[in-house]
């Protein structure tokens, strides 16, 4: 601090109250010193501490749990469009946190660039200095106005507060409510960015379910990344590999569609709410991980960022190899997506997709599955937000084209909310037709029609006490045919207490009717189906407890009995248990347990899913994380270990071991080993 770059800079200050309440200045004291050069953006944060007391974080691990960590973060809005930009940080250890925001204030953690970052401790105080090359950001081109927020969260006092005031029905994050960021000069211009990602991946793996030989791995590729703006990014794949991803959360599954599980690969990150985003939950035209996870990518392209203040654009191009033994031929994934600010926040989306298959016959070789010779679909959408972020919402309509289908090929769905101090009110509908069809996408439900309105209301006692706010909230969904005839319904009624430590408890209550649209076996055990036709009914109440987070062990409790299919019965326990070692190792223990009890055959079925896992973070920089699941449902554990080394910004060094077991009698099912480096060069 004692450098005249800093001593010469002004000073933000004086931050106000967001968390427990936003009618004041806070109580913790935060000042932000900012300057630049011809490479790089300069930060540097004070946070002094109320009282001598030890930091609050999980580890030293990167993207960081933010309830749960003394942390500074803060967010650029280099467009000032208030829509999209990017989130940089660190919490009280110097574990980093970077990340893109979209939507107004949503981040997307999966992004990684390259920046340094220092956090040293006093007794007093802790300190955040960085460097951001502009390189690393997207920004238009002789913007002088940038937005700008700061965020800090002290855990030991409970409280979360902004340097420009935000609601505190919103996340720091929202872009609705920044403050300026005034250049002297424009910024400088990134010139000929251009980086190159190569990397090289030796390993082995050996199948014991099918007594087959061992197989080694010996592969190199690349990516690149183009800035052919300072807001418009090229980036390019060849033979890529994605090994060092981390393996996927397993859950019990007794749903009756296919479950969700989020893309975390690097490649498809950047801009990426501009293809993931189009849609809803379970209406998703575009879901990437379809591209590349069942056979390896060639190659691809994507082409996204912004034109100027008004318009931005995605353009993504994907081939995969071929796989002679299912059959299933190249094929060529491209995207188009373009979207248009209207209004303050709002925007016009258009999206394209097609999936097309290469020297393909369909049903030409009868030994093997037949695939489709193509699928495209096209949409728009409007995403509504208003100044303040009072009102938000989205409409959308798409259609598909598929071979053979020409009628109910189209869904439309819509919803509004408005959020306010006391009141969340809100209206959801959704039409999909029977013969919809996005390959490339995500829908696990057709024909159908769905109408949820929620309705939720906050109380804030007017004295000073243990709880903060509590109140009611109310749901209920309807799902009907496309003929408009009433399938199943849901209506869910919890009540919640926030409480001033940053704890939270609710109690539920819910009613499900449900008529089975085709055979399901309501254990996914492969015990016996239940009719299509059938139809069920029950009660259902639950509880949930959230521990705060100041605490050295924290713990999660949630519980559920009540009805099932086929006048059954069912209880849930869920735990997720935590110590954290402070800075250096984070240890979780997630556990759920089904007890469901119904008629012949299915009788009394146990479900256990058990997943200890220890983050092991020696610095900021060298991290070992092994992850064990026990899910007695798939009759498997799986181990997975990872040592990473990011030697220098963005390159790194991973190890990475898999085992899958069956538990009893306990005996390996296959097993993998990969070594892979990677190298971040810029030009």
């Amino acid at each position: 601090m004692d450098e005249p770059a800093w001593l010469n800079a002004e000073a933000a200050k004086n931050f106000f109250m967001v968390l427990p309440m936003d009618t004041s200045h806070s109580k913790v004291s935060t000042e932000i010193r900012m300057t630049y050069d011809d490479q790089n953006i300069y930060i540097i944060a004070v946070c002094y501490l109320i009282k001598q007391a030890p930091y609050m974080v999980e580890s030293l691990r990167r993207d960081f749990t933010f309830g749960k960590n003394d942390n500074f973060i803060f967010f650029l809005d280099p467009f000032n469009d208030l829509t999209n930009g990017f989130t940089f940080g660190a919490n009280a250890a110097g574990a980093q946190w970077d990340g893109m925001l979209y939507e107004g204030g949503k981040a997307d953690l999966n992004w990684d660039n390259k920046w340094i970052s220092v956090v040293k401790n006093y007794r007093d105080k802790w300190i955040f200095e960085a460097a951001i090359p502009f390189k690393s950001m997207r920004y238009k081109k002789g913007n002088t106005t940038w937005g700008i927020n700061f965020s800090r969260l002290d855990i030991t006092v409970a409280e979360k507060s902004a340097w420009a005031p935000v609601p505190r029905q919103f996340p720091t994050a929202s872009l609705a409510y920044t403050g300026d960021l005034l250049w002297d000069a424009p910024p400088p211009e990134t010139g000929g960015n251009f980086a190159v990602i190569p990397y090289a991946l030796g390993g082995v793996s050996k199948d014991y379910d099918n007594n087959s030989k061992a197989v080694y791995r010996k592969d190199i590729g690349a990516d690149a990344k183009i800035g052919l703006s300072s807001s418009l990014n090229l980036d390019l794949t060849v033979n890529p590999d994605f090994s060092q991803v981390e393996v996927d959360k397993q859950v019990t599954n007794l749903d009756r569609f296919e479950l969700f599980f989020p893309e975390k690969r690097q490649f498809f990150l950047e801009n990426n709410d501009l293809f993931a985003n189009f849609g809803y939950t379970n209406i998703r035209p575009f879901f990437s991980r379809r591209i590349g996870l069942g056979v390896p990518i060639s190659f691809g392209t994507r082409l996204s960022g912004s034109l100027d203040k008004n318009w931005r654009i995605g353009l993504m191009d994907m081939q995969t190899k071929h796989d002679r033994e299912v059959g299933l031929p190249s094929q060529n994934f491209a995207v188009l997506a373009l979207q248009r600010r209207v209004f303050a926040r709002s925007n016009i989306r258009f999206m394209f997709v097609n999936k097309q298959s290469l020297n393909y016959e369909p049903g030409k070789d009868t030994t093997k599955p037949s695939y489709s010779l193509y699928n495209r679909n096209i949409g728009i959408e409007y995403n509504l937000a208003s100044a303040n972020n009072v009102w938000t919402g989205k409409a959308m309509l798409v259609k598909s084209f598929s071979p053979g289908k020409s009628d109910k090929d189209f869904t439309h769905a819509a919803n509004l909310q408005y959020t306010s101090r006391h009141w969340t009110l809100s209206w959801q509908h959704e039409i999909v037709g029977n013969n919809y069809n996005a390959e490339v996408g995500y829908v696990p439900r057709r024909n159908y029609v769905k109408i949820n309105p929620v309705a939720g209301y906050l109380f804030f006692p007017k004295t000073y006490g243990k709880i903060l706010s509590h109140g009611p909230k109310l749901s209920t969904t309807y799902y009907y045919n496309n003929d408009l005839r009433h399938t199943d319904d849901e209506t869910y009624f919890v009540y919640t207490l926030n409480f001033r430590d940053q704890s939270i408890a609710d109690a539920w209550v819910a009613h499900d009717y449900v008529e089975l649209l085709q055979p399901f076996d309501p254990t996914n055990s492969n015990k016996d189906t239940l009719p299509t036709g059938s139809k069920h009914s029950w009660k259902a109440y639950g509880f949930d407890y959230f521990s705060k987070p100041q605490h050295l062990f924290t713990y999660n409790i949630s519980g559920r009995f009540g009805g099932y299919y086929a006048d059954g019965t069912r209880l849930n326990i869920s735990t997720d248990i935590g110590y954290r070692i402070q800075p250096y190792a984070s240890i979780t223990l997630s556990t759920s347990y089904n007890h469901i009890n119904m008629p012949l055959p299915w009788n009394i079925t146990d479900f256990w899913l058990v997943g200890p896992r220890i983050d092991v973070t020696f610095t900021n920089k060298l991290f070992f994380t092994t992850f064990v699941q026990y899910n007695n449902q798939q009759k498997n554990i799986n181990l997975n270990t990872r040592l990473q080394w990011r030697y220098r910004p963005a390159s790194d060094l991973f190890l990475v071991y898999t085992d899958n077991y069956y538990p009893a009698p306990l005996s390996v099912r296959n097993r993998a080993f990969v070594l892979k480096f990677t190298y971040w060069w810029n030009s």
